[in-house]
């Protein structure tokens, strides 16, 4: 049988490097203690205060449809957060609620790319952009990020992959994988880039809540860009929230209806019950979502500590997110050859960067989703393991 052709665009450019994934979840299955650092999914439970929301919400028999673009209540509550976060001036007809950010990222390319665009986007990138731009049949160009620079762009090389062709910059802050944060002056050239050459402008900052080494910076904070910009995230790493499945578009009124139109083919409305636990978590004070903030900033400076004197292993610095960054190229291996020897023999599991693209190879990375018990014992075997190969 034949198969559309989207279908060859789906694949991604790199999921091999989720196979070392696989093969922990394996093991452990089987009984053996590894310790899994592979996927970004928050070892904390959601705060109790949004599931007591969504469970009220539940025995009120709030189960049935509603609005493709999200209930009133929650775009508000969406658009006062986003206000307070950015100074954008805008109102809950600039927001859209989607299944997570992951779906936002994909109704908002559908809406604004389509076959014959080019869209600007790092190397390394998070694994599903490409094929999120390969569904519209738009073409991902490239910008690779080096680490002589902290894995931040050279605006001349930004600049310099602008062509006719090219419709749409897609970034992410704090950016995954690499944990590199946009600077206030480089979220300007950035807009620059977008208004002179009249360009969709697309931000995914689902990790804005764990900005580290500065205060988080957002495109949408430069007012003459709000025509053109488009901001992404969710609750799924702030709150806890991954399988809640929960995120927002922030953008024009106009890009919002045709995002509610698409939402209405494709989801129909999220489920009302977690939409109330939404609205819970963003109009509630909440002292576990600092808690899990200053967790992961820990986390993040108990791995460089004790990976500082790892042979052939080298702890990048992490300016935010909930990731560290591993430079294992002096060891001589592959990434994807320590990633597979790590599980088999140290048994911790860790993503080979070749997943996120050819500017992470030589790179792993490491989520910072365990105690910090259990994080430091991770660390202890990566050490062991490296001395016994490298020292």
């Amino acid at each position: 049988m034949k198969y559309a052709d989207i279908v060859e665009r789906l694949t991604g450019q790199s999921y091999d490097g989720w196979r070392v994934h696989g093969k922990a979840r394996t093991l452990i299955a089987n009984g053996v203690d590894v310790i899994l650092l592979t996927i970004g999914d928050p070892d904390f439970h959601t705060p109790p205060a949004i599931v007591d929301a969504a469970v009220q919400s539940l025995a009120l028999g709030r189960t049935h449809y509603t609005p493709a673009a999200g209930e009133l209540k929650l775009r508000q509550a969406i658009a006062a957060v986003h206000a307070k976060q950015t100074g954008q001036a805008v109102t809950y007809e600039n927001v859209a609620v989607v299944q997570g950010a992951q779906c936002g990222l994909y109704v908002a390319a559908m809406c604004t790319l389509q076959a014959g665009d080019e869209v600007i986007m790092s190397d390394p990138v998070y694994s599903t952009y490409p094929p999120v731009i390969g569904a519209t049949g738009a073409t991902g160009v490239y910008v690779r990020l080096r680490p002589e620079r902290n894995f931040h762009p050279d605006w001349d090389e930004v600049a310099a992959a602008i062509t006719p062709r090219t419709r749409a910059i897609l970034f992410n802050t704090p950016h995954n994988p690499t944990g590199a944060m946009l600077r206030q002056d480089e979220i300007e050239l950035l807009a620059d880039l977008a208004l002179r050459h009249k360009l969709w402008l697309i931000t995914d900052e689902v990790y804005s809540g764990f900005a580290f080494a500065q205060p988080h910076a957002s495109p949408a904070s430069i007012g003459e860009i709000a025509d053109r910009c488009i901001t992404i995230s969710s609750l799924s790493k702030s709150h806890a929230m991954t399988g809640w499945r929960l995120g927002w578009i922030v953008g024009p009124p106009a890009m919002i209806e045709h995002a509610s139109n698409l939402l209405a083919v494709m989801a129909y409305g999220g489920p009302p019950f977690i939409q109330d636990g939404a609205v819970a978590a963003l109009t509630t004070e909440l002292a576990e979502v600092e808690t899990m903030r200053e967790a992961y900033r820990r986390r993040s400076d108990l791995v460089q500590t004790l990976l500082a004197h790892t042979p052939g292993v080298r702890c990048c610095a992490t300016e935010g997110g909930m990731y560290a960054l591993l430079d294992i190229r002096s060891s001589g291996l592959s990434s994807m050859d320590f990633a597979d020897r790590a599980c088999d023999e140290a048994h911790v599991a860790v993503l080979p960067g070749d997943a996120f693209g050819p500017a992470l190879a030589g790179y792993l990375r490491l989520s910072l989703v365990v105690p910090e018990e259990r994080l430091t014992e991770a660390c202890q075997r990566i050490h062991r393991f490296a001395v016994a190969h490298f020292a």
